[in-house]
């Protein structure tokens, strides 16, 4: 069975930092790109990072440039999304999903989802 589990979100105050990490299964993860993606409240699906399977090319949504960092540990079947400077506008819930083909802002690119994890900003 094909499983992908997200953990560390929570509550956080602005400025502050969180670790979300993806645990996959039942597939061989070493082989996929790996994508974080967003839903905020009452907003569509925002793209926010990707890393290749190898864990050497990683990307990233312009609003999260140089506060966020994806990184994977292929030994270990995980990926994690280090998140740092937090807004109050990164409030969303956070998805891990393997890539599969296309755009990475396109969902349609997506293959796996994991059930998310919500991560608050807020004082």
């Amino acid at each position: 069975e094909v499983q992908l589990v997200e953990s560390g979100g929570g509550l956080v105050q602005p400025g502050g930092s969180l670790r979300l990490s993806c645990a996959a299964s039942g597939f061989t993860f070493s082989t996929y790109a790996m994508n974080w993606v967003r839903q905020a409240p009452g907003k569509g699906l925002e793209w926010v990072s990707n890393i290749n399977s190898g864990g050497v090319s990683t990307y990233y949504a312009d609003s999260v440039k140089g506060r966020f960092t994806i990184s994977r540990d292929n030994a270990k079947d995980t990926v994690y999304l280090q998140m740092n400077s937090l807004k109050p506008e990164d409030t969303a819930v956070y998805y891990c999903a393997t890539h599969l083909s296309g755009p990475m802002s396109s969902s349609s690119s997506y293959g796996y989802w994991g059930q998310g994890t919500q991560v608050t900003v807020s004082s």
